[in-house]
């Protein structure tokens, strides 16, 4: 998908009647502000509870990011205890947004972001369907002012990291917000009609080829068996991916973003969040097990979240130790992939991070952007230094030579001369 080019446009709702102001229970922990002559009305909330029952409306939503749900939001906030600023916005009493943010204090300067916006692989904030179909469905130039008046004394700036300016035919309201490009893209296989048509837009001939042959190998060490976690049995697989990544990271040279105790706390919350059917699942553990010879070991771990007809791999890991030649990572998508195209599933979004494997299997990429809006002084100063290194980071990946050189740098410097295939985004 090509990158577009941001430009600020305002929504005309000057006919639409300002809502009378309304006291709520939670008044006392939300600043309220109402955007003179455009009918929208912005508050400021420190907890997530007054607005659930309009949060888990909006979400409905086929297009809304998973990451913006209110119970993904609530294992994120229940853990790390980061101070919120739930941006509500709304119009004749009806809501009109939710930008479910946090504040993080990072050397001196506070950001408003989105909600765990760390493990998250893409954003889009919560709109309702009414405000979307006005006329020009983005947040206005003076909308925008007011959410930086009402942010002020609370943030520095806010930040909106991994925002499709454009996702699944709809243009994103948060599109004419101040934007760079994020330097790290997105990579999607759409389903068609059938598995075959679908393997067609990677090659099918190559891809049948490599699992007969990846399948042959297990098969003639005693074979193997795919598993989708039972509730018993998802906090283990989870542990084990926490290990497993662990030593990639280490011989790539890279920090263990999975290493802290509250990350894994959340995500290990994450695994008990889902709905009766198919259509939500928060965090679903998949893998490889090894029969015969190599009985019970698991050489591939992955995790999936669903909504609706979106499926993303969270994170994934392997284990070399034994059966490399077989490339169980690979194998594993292959049996996911399959799996899934017989559930209704449209996308399967193998996330953030450009590297090999999702290049192979993808024909769509999607360019994310960062949203920068600042506050404060402080924050006009972070703003720029932001969208400085953003765009450093983006030139250096755009360079494969030098984003290489980089990478196998990290790894000397991590005692292994790993590839840079190994690296995960940064």
């Amino acid at each position: 998908m090509q990158a577009q080019k941001v430009q600020t446009q305002k929504l005309d709702v000057a006919g639409m009647a300002v809502a009378a102001a309304t006291h709520r229970d939670t008044a006392s922990t939300a600043s309220a502000r109402s955007v003179a002559g455009a009918g929208i009305r912005v508050e400021i909330f420190d907890s997530m509870a007054p607005l659930e029952a309009e949060w888990r409306a909006l979400e409905q939503d086929d297009l809304a990011s998973l990451h913006q749900s209110y119970d993904w939001c609530t294992a994120w906030t229940e853990t790390f205890r980061h101070p919120l600023a739930i941006v509500h916005g709304s119009f004749n009493g009806r809501t009109a947004f939710i930008l479910p943010l946090e504040i993080i204090r990072t050397q001196g300067v506070r950001r408003a972001e989105f909600i765990g916006t760390r493990h998250s692989n893409i954003n889009t904030g919560l709109f309702s369907a009414e405000y979307l179909e006005t006329a020009d469905n983005v947040l206005s130039a003076s909308q925008q002012a007011e959410i930086a008046q009402a942010l002020r004394g609370k943030a520095d700036l806010m930040v909106l990291r991994n925002v499709p300016l454009d996702w699944r035919g709809r243009e994103s309201p948060l599109a004419s917000m101040p934007a760079v490009e994020n330097q790290n893209h997105a990579f999607q296989l759409p389903f068609l009609g059938t598995f075959e048509a679908t393997l067609k837009q990677v090659n099918a001939k190559r891809r049948r080829k490599k699992f007969k042959h990846q399948t042959r190998i297990l098969n003639e060490k005693g074979g193997y068996e795919y598993v989708i976690a039972a509730p018993d049995q998802r906090d283990t697989l989870l542990d084990l991916f926490f290990r497993q990544k662990a030593v990639r990271f280490e011989t790539a040279g890279l920090p263990d973003v999975f290493h802290d105790a509250p990350t894994q706390t959340a995500l290990h919350r994450l695994l008990a969040l889902r709905d009766d059917g198919q259509s939500y699942a928060a965090l679903e553990m998949h893998a490889l097990r090894l029969k015969g010879e190599h009985e019970g070991h698991i050489p591939a771990v992955a995790a999936l979240s669903r909504k609706s007809d979106h499926v993303i791999c969270q994170f994934a890991s392997i284990d070399e130790a034994l059966v490399p030649e077989a490339s169980p990572g690979e194998l594993l998508f292959w049996l996911m992939i399959e799996r899934l195209h017989r559930e209704g599933v449209a996308l399967f979004d193998f996330g953030i991070g450009d590297q090999g494997y999702k290049r192979s299997w993808c024909p769509m990429e999607t360019t994310q952007h960062d949203l920068i809006l600042p506050i404060s002084r402080i924050g006009h100063m972070a703003a720029f230094a932001q969208r400085g290194v953003t765009r450093a980071k983006t030139a250096i990946k755009a360079n494969p030579r030098l984003y290489g050189f980089i990478q196998r740098l990290r790894a000397r410097q991590g005692g292994s001369d790993a590839s840079a295939e190994e690296a995960e985004k940064d």
